[in-house]
């Protein structure tokens, strides 16, 4: 199973659910170490002093904040975890809103969110609400002493979150010189558009994702392969890895407050229908 990266509850009304984060990517990228060519050694990365030139031990290393230049005012751990407590043990979900509003732009990373022990009927709840509703939860989630946008959506059969970017992390079309003036006309014939739309039509398909390889990944890893399978491999000295374990605090399921939400929550002002056409990243 999966390891948990972020314990907490959602936080919908008076009503909270406790989950846990799990990251639904694979790395599945090339990670290379760095060797000494001379004897196959590996390379480390020193924390050097820039006053004395001299590699500093970790626990003399402190987190400051530059608030102008040259002054710099320290920030310990316990400031971080003092910043706002209920922050970093709840998703509070601010609205809901249509999937198809949501610019493409913003999304950062997904996660899959799963019920913890007692909290199944609460989060089944939300996850059927929204996907009857087609709409999508937005809420904020500080990990890592970060906090993030989050929106929260029904996939299958569980509550996916996806983290989003923030409007100001995202450059406008104004802010990038996507074409000269000259190409904003219409260069090309209607015939050599009909052309393109032919061969548009030609070349549609289902959707399916898994069909899709990582051609340079797999042709990396077989280059890889060979050497190892050619005996051109070195035997390098592992170092010791230190886990750290982040403590985390299990959150009461509060699902009688469902009807006293529902009474203290006026509906607000539609501003756009329902969609009556199911979302495609977010379904039941």
């Amino acid at each position: 199973m999966a390891a948990s990266i972020w314990k907490g509850s959602i936080s919908f009304g008076l009503l909270n659910i406790p989950v846990s984060l799990q990251s639904a990517q694979m790395d599945k990228d090339v990670h290379f170490s760095l060797l000494d060519k001379k004897d196959m050694s590996r390379i480390r990365y020193q924390k050097i002093s820039a006053k004395t030139g001299e590699e500093v031990p970790s626990d003399r290393i402190v987190k400051a904040y530059q608030y102008e230049p040259g002054r710099f005012v320290m920030v310990t751990e316990a400031d971080l975890k003092k910043a706002n407590v209920k922050a970093t043990q709840t998703i509070d979900i601010e609205d809901f809103v249509l999937l198809e509003d949501v610019d493409p732009l913003l999304f950062d990373r997904p996660y899959y969110l799963v019920p913890q022990k007692g909290a199944e009927k609460g989060y089944y709840l939300l996850r059927d609400a929204l996907a009857e509703t087609q709409k999508v939860a937005i809420g904020k989630i500080v990990i890592r002493v970060k906090q993030h946008l989050a929106m929260i959506m029904a996939r299958r059969g569980h509550l996916v979150l996806e983290l989003l970017r923030f409007a100001h992390q995202v450059k406008s079309e104004k802010q990038v010189q996507l074409m000269t003036a000259s190409a904003k006309k219409t260069p090309y014939t209607q015939k050599e558009l009909k052309m393109a739309e032919d061969l548009i039509d030609g070349m549609t398909s289902d959707w399916k994702p898994e069909q899709y390889k990582d051609t340079y990944y797999n042709d990396i890893m077989k280059a890889i392969q060979n050497k190892v399978k050619q005996g051109k491999g070195y035997r390098v000295a592992e170092p010791k890895k230190e886990e750290k374990i982040v403590p985390t605090d299990n959150v009461i399921d509060l699902m009688p407050l469902l009807k006293k939400s529902l009474e203290t929550h006026r509906p607000r002002t539609a501003k756009k229908k329902v969609s009556s056409r199911p979302s495609r990243r977010a379904g039941a």
